[in-house]
């Protein structure tokens, strides 16, 4: 085998071992959403519970704060996701909720996910109130 051929041979040869690394990486990491499921579904399963505020609520995003063993944790939570376990009006969140947190690192915390929600449901107003409200 010339040199040429050789270079050739060990350039596809490289080639090959980065895009099966590639695919590896990509299979065992996954997309950005399904890392982000893997953690809310491990801090569900294996998480404390605790209680949080939350401050404020968008369309995709709930902002909160709480405490334990006495450290104060400021977090937010993307919901763009979970849209089908929230109310449409994502305002009415605001107030107390529960929250499950990793103990290993309480840094890691989590207010809703596809099993699980400490959010508190807003109380719904009665009928005859509504014609008042309105």
């Amino acid at each position: 085998m010339t040199e040429g051929v050789q270079v050739v041979v060990l350039c596809g040869v490289s080639a090959g071992l980065i895009a099966l690394a590639v695919w590896i990486l990509l299979r065992v990491h996954g997309t950005p959403e399904k890392r982000e499921r893997k953690r809310r579904l491990s801090v569900h399963q294996q998480g404390r519970l605790g209680d949080a505020m939350i401050s404020e609520a968008t369309e995709n995003t709930l902002y909160y704060f709480y405490t334990v063993r006495g450290v104060h944790y400021t977090a937010s939570q993307d919901i763009s996701t979970l849209r089908e376990y929230l109310p449409a009006d994502a305002h009415r969140l605001i107030g107390v909720a529960g929250l499950k947190y990793s103990s290993k690192n309480p840094a890691n915390s989590i207010l809703v996910c596809e099993e699980w929600s400490g959010l508190r449901a807003p109380a719904a107003m009665p009928e005859g109130d509504a014609e008042v409200a309105g």
